[in-house]
């Protein structure tokens, strides 16, 4: 039974918490220091309330621990992670190889997870990680399905666990690999300090120095969503999914997150047999999940069918625009028409529409009130229309308020479910309930009440008291299943009747009752309380992690600035391969402590020839970018189909 595990972004607490509430099988998220993301930090503390709610669903919390690490902060990393474990978080997401070591040093005890920031892209890398004792490998964005099957089939003998984003925002370089915001303003992706230039607007020039395009977001990729396409991962070899985002707000965790663990759980419910979430629990919401309302610059597959497409940017909105409404027709000092064609849309006052200029920029406004609502034809609301509106104008909704409410007052319950038996044993210590003279007769029972829950975990509650036989049969039957089928914290009770498996009775405990006793609504209650605190002070049956062991060394080919070497620990994690120099050679050259002249800034499958329709074949003639007095050079690697930038 392969087991399938939904990965969820949490920049707080408050945020991981409604990842799991919502369906998240595992979470990830950083501490104070070391993460890819620098403003979402977490302390210690918050992290370790977060594994504990996680851990009552067999769910697991990721530790996001992936920057370089400088030779003075190796103190400071080890400290962290040594507190991060104590904590109780199941894994370590990791790019530094000082982590490896560490780890074969044994100050680490649980698995290391190679971060996306590591370039895994081919099954030569992959099988290097695996080889050094990493857990799970979280593979380039940009990869094929075909190249994720060679990936798992170059890495299945050694277990590890593979890992790929499917959904949220997209570097346009190689990730662990770009090198354009360090070059820029000596702010290191690779350190948590991305200054998003990819994102910024650009003139494109050709050798000639003729003018292609004016100030766009030529490098800007719009956002991954592999919703419809789970199964071909599961197919290739992923295990795990995982969605971007860990700066993203708690209503987009929200949406995101029900929307993939609807289609996961969609997907096992085909395949019974083979499949099953890594974790535990069922999720009701009163919500329906809609994509297309949460931010997003538009949506993509990028590579996955091996093909390059047309339309990967969104050089006009980069900041992401919402969803498509329609056309402007009309509008005056006080209002605005707009024609479209869905019928399913309804504005409400107070939502957030936009549109982009004719000089390229993007302008918003708010909806005041509204005259008619529904897109059959369209629609007219009372506005200030900004100044540079047009008729033709495409406008979309980045905001919708009736949706938001949805989701922040109609939030998503989690449960596991409980099956609840009631076995009746005879008198102790007299005649059978059956042989009683009349049913106001008091008599002595013992009660067996057994929980399982949903993870196997079994506990008994055994009563003895004093009661006449139940009147009403039937009547007693039906409150039993009334009371032992409701819901006590997150354990959703279901009660079984008699006739049903139940736990072994011990040696001296008289044989089953052919009667009911009369039992009060509160014993009875009282039993299922027991019963729910029993199965609280145990742990949860999670579903193992896979764990290898590090070796503390790693082949390796290249000792270039892309090696990302920082710190002498990780370079004696090194092992450079045959006819290579020795080990005490390995240098520390990653870019950011020596700015090579010529480093490739970027390198990525994204072309702008291709995208503009200019792709002749090879060879491909450079292409330069202007911005803010800087100027960067683009060729093209026609034979490997990628494109590199370097400063010019």
């Amino acid at each position: 039974m392969r087991l399938l595990e939904l990965l969820v972004p949490a920049k707080t607490l408050p945020v991981g918490i409604a990842a799991i509430d919502c369906g998240a099988d595992a979470v990830y998220i950083a501490g104070h220091s070391f993460g890819a993301r620098k403003d979402a930090g977490n302390s210690v503390e918050d992290i370790a309330k977060l594994c504990a709610y996680a851990h009552r669903y067999g769910a697991r919390i990721f530790a996001a621990v992936n920057t370089l690490v400088y030779e003075h902060e190796l103190t400071s990393v080890a400290e962290l992670v040594r507190a991060l474990q104590k904590a109780g978080v199941d894994a370590l997401i990791v790019q530094d190889l000082s982590l490896m070591a560490l780890a074969a040093k044994g100050e680490i005890t649980i698995p290391l997870h190679a971060s996306t920031q590591c370039a895994i892209r081919d099954a030569e890398s992959a099988r290097r990680y695996a080889e050094a004792g990493f857990s799970r490998l979280i593979l380039e964005r940009q990869l094929s399905l075909r190249e994720i099957r060679r990936i798992r089939e170059a890495t299945a003998s050694s277990g590890v666990e593979l890992e790929c984003f499917v959904h949220g925002a997209l570097c346009v370089c190689y990730s662990g690999q770009c090198y354009l915001s360090e070059a820029l303003c000596g702010r290191s992706a690779n350190r948590g300090e991305c200054v998003q230039a990819c994102r910024s607007r650009y003139t494109l020039y050709d050798e000639t120095g003729k003018l292609l395009l004016k100030d766009k977001a030529v490098l800007s990729l719009k956002d991954l969503n592999l919703l419809t396409r789970l199964g071909d991962l599961i197919e290739a070899g992923a295990g795990s999914f995982k969605i971007e985002g860990r700066l993203k707000n708690e209503s987009y965790v929200r949406n995101v997150v029900t929307a993939y663990s609807q289609a996961l759980d969609a997907f096992i419910a085909a395949h019974p047999d083979e499949f099953q979430r890594a974790s535990f629990g069922r999720v009701e919401t009163k919500f329906v999940p809609q994509l297309d309302k949460t931010f997003n610059r538009g949506y993509i597959q990028l590579y996955l069918d091996g093909k390059k497409g047309s339309g990967w940017v969104s050089m006009d909105a980069p900041k992401g625009m919402g969803e498509y409404l329609g056309t402007v027709r009309l509008f005056g000092r006080n209002f605005i028409e707009i024609e479209g064609r869905n019928a399913s849309v309804r504005l409400t006052p107070g939502d957030g529409l936009s549109f982009v200029t004719r000089d390229g920029s993007i302008e918003g406004f708010r909806v005041d009130t509204v005259q008619s609502s529904a897109f059959t034809v369209r629609a007219r609301v009372g506005c200030q229309p900004p100044a540079l509106i047009y008729k033709g104008a495409r406008i979309f909704r980045n905001l919708d308020v009736a949706f938001e409410k949805k989701l922040s007052f109609q939030p998503s319950r989690r449960t596991m479910d409980v099956a609840v038996r009631l076995d009746v044993r005879g008198m102790v210590g007299g005649d059978s309930p059956s042989d009683a003279r009349s049913s106001e007769e008091t008599m002595q029972w013992q009660l067996l009440a057994t929980a399982t829950s949903e993870d196997g975990r079994e506990v008994v509650v055994r009563r003895t008291l004093e009661a006449p036989v139940a009147s009403n049969q039937a009547r007693m039957q039906s409150l039993l299943q009334e009371q032992l089928s409701k819901t006590v914290g997150h354990y959703r009770c279901r009660y079984v009747p008699e006739g049903s498996e139940v736990a072994a009775p011990a040696a001296d405990v008289p044989a089953p009752a052919t009667a009911l006793p009369l039992l009060s609504v509160a014993t009875i209650n009282e039993l299922r309380r027991q019963l729910c605190e029993q199965l609280e002070a145990q742990a949860v049956h999670a579903h193992p992690l896979h764990h290898a062991k590090p070796s503390g060394k790693m082949m390796a080919s290249d000792f270039s600035y892309k090696a990302n070497l920082s710190n002498s620990l990780a370079a004696s994690a090194c092992r450079p391969g045959a006819g290579k120099e020795s080990e005490a050679s390995v240098p520390l050259n990653a870019f950011e402590l020596n700015h090579q002249p010529d480093a490739e800034l970027m390198r990525t499958r994204y072309c702008i020839r291709h995208e503009l329709g200019l792709c002749k074949g090879s060879p491909a003639a450079p292409l330069f970018l202007k911005n803010n007095g800087r100027r960067f050079r683009l060729d093209f690697d026609c034979a490997h189909c990628e494109m590199v930038l370097k400063t010019d």
